[in-house]
């Protein structure tokens, strides 16, 4: 598919995962990360969360790449109302496992479009994760990979997480951490993309 751009592209991010489901698309992009803090976000509700970290990380970049289009994502595990970050430790990360074992969890992805003239957009995606029973010693040589310490919730569903997975309603890519045809979709309608 032969997709033109509109506009030149910044992808506000340091995940090798979105990085990849943007090349998709074929379309040059820059990646230029944020430096912002992003623990230091408060929010009435998980949903304002997830746009608020996303919108501090956009607007961050933004500031240093006038007269693009600035793409920035953040996302989030979300269990019983209570945001599950990235573990910090083993016992957190075996907790984290453990919670969600047997359970259903929502991940939401807050997708920031900033234009070159400071207009910016904003939506959540949000896919429902069912996981298996998870027994301790799977759990336990999981988090002895170190794959869950830079993961929302403990776990990626592209690596060994996907064992996990009893079944997702909802984007895949968006538990990966870029709901792309929502994305694709926004770019057209936004005139930034046309095919």
């Amino acid at each position: 598919m032969n997709i033109i751009t509109q506009t030149e592209f910044v992808l506000a991010s340091a995940s090798p995962r979105r990085k990849e489901l943007l090349a998709q698309l074929n379309i040059p992009f820059e990646v230029i990360t944020s430096n912002v803090e992003e623990t230091s976000v408060q929010a009435p509700s998980v949903e304002q969360y997830v746009q608020e970290v996303a919108r501090l990380k956009t607007r961050d970049v933004a500031t240093k790449c006038s007269g693009k289009t600035v793409i920035g994502a953040d996302t989030i595990v979300v269990f019983q109302d209570r945001l599950l970050h990235k573990p910090k430790s083993r016992a957190e990360a075996i907790e984290h496992l453990q919670a969600l074992s047997n359970n259903l969890h929502r991940v939401l992805t807050a997708i920031v479009i900033i234009q070159p003239d400071g207009e910016e957009t904003v939506f959540v995606e949000e896919t429902v994760v069912q996981f298996k029973q998870l027994s301790l010693k799977l759990i336990e040589a999981y988090v002895d990979s170190g794959d869950p310490f830079d993961k929302a919730g403990g776990y990626g569903i592209q690596t060994n997480g996907a064992l996990f997975v009893e079944r997702i309603e909802g984007d895949y890519n968006n538990v990966v951490g870029f709901p792309l045809a929502s994305v694709f979709e926004l770019l057209i309608h936004l005139r930034l993309l046309t095919i």
